[in-house]
């Protein structure tokens, strides 16, 4: 995919690839054992921030004239 020509764009990107790293976060963490403790914290803490992500996204879109240059 060619690079974003203006922030808009780079936002709209970002939300539409979001959904997919939050799916192959939760299946990574689906797939590790309860005795990796760590490692399943570190993984709900990027599926958190994933999610935190994708909802400031989704605000600065719903922005009218914001993000358009």
């Amino acid at each position: 995919m060619p690079a974003p020509i203006n922030e808009r764009q780079a936002l709209e990107r970002e939300r539409a690839e979001l959904p997919a790293h939050v799916v192959n976060y939760q299946r990574e963490l689906d797939a590790t054992p309860q005795e990796q403790k760590e490692r399943r914290e570190r993984l709900e803490w990027r599926i958190r921030r994933a999610k935190k992500r994708m909802a400031e996204v989704e605000a600065r879109l719903a922005l009218p004239g914001e993000a358009r240059e």
